[in-house]
């Protein structure tokens, strides 16, 4: 036996090996892949990812069967403002995988419900929070917020207090939506650590040295 055989790889370097293969065998789908924090990561066009997953889940060096969750992230600065994350759980091979595709707010990624079932509501979710879009998805509609809700909750530039508020009407006997009303203006934080110190005289300090 050589000594390459006796050579015993650290995790971050199976996972690496992993990666080129999946990279590999994907023809395309999968673009790049690196570790970070001990987990492996890929990623690749949006218009791909069916065929990734598909690879992912029936390869039988993989056996990436179980679809664990699907979100996505905003990053408002960037042209193609969202990532769709998809984390995968091999429980043959004991290998957990994070999948990251870029898209807009006008270009739908690809729905992978006909792959893993569980994406459906997941993919409902993302749509709801972010406003990412799935094309072929069999009921793309809204399934935490309430009907007629305006807005995506989980985007960078959603406002904190939202847009309408709902109340129950006691003389109209119904709900009614109405837009958000504070009874007090913002306040102004100050965010400094207390071993920086404010550039101003805080409230009481006045007193001091009187």
């Amino acid at each position: 036996m050589s000594d390459e055989a006796n050579i015993i790889k650290t995790p971050a370097e199976a996972l690496a090996d992993l990666g080129a293969a999946i990279v590999a065998d994907s023809a395309g789908a999968a673009a790049s892949h690196y570790v970070a924090y001990g987990e492996l990561n890929l990623t690749g066009p949006a218009n791909r990812i069916v065929d990734l997953l598909t690879v992912l889940r029936d390869n039988p060096a993989y056996r990436f069967h179980q679809l664990v969750d699907l979100t996505a992230v905003d990053y408002p600065d960037r042209g193609r403002r969202f990532d769709v994350v998809y984390h995968l759980l091999s429980l043959t091979k004991n290998v957990r995988l994070r999948i990251k595709v870029e898209t807009d707010e006008h270009t739908p990624t690809p729905s992978v419900a006909e792959v893993y079932p569980n994406a459906n509501w997941y993919e409902r979710e993302a749509f709801d929070m972010y406003g990412v879009l799935f094309s072929n998805h069999p009921d793309l509609r809204r399934i935490l917020t309430d009907y007629g809700f305006d807005g995506y909750p989980l985007r960078k530039d959603f406002p904190v207090t939202g847009y309408v508020e709902v109340r129950w009407d006691e003389a109209e006997k119904r709900v009614v939506y109405e837009p958000v009303k504070l009874t007090q203006e913002f306040r102004q934080f100050d965010f400094l650590s207390p071993w920086e110190g404010a550039k101003y005289v805080l409230p009481g300090d006045e007193k001091k040295g009187a």
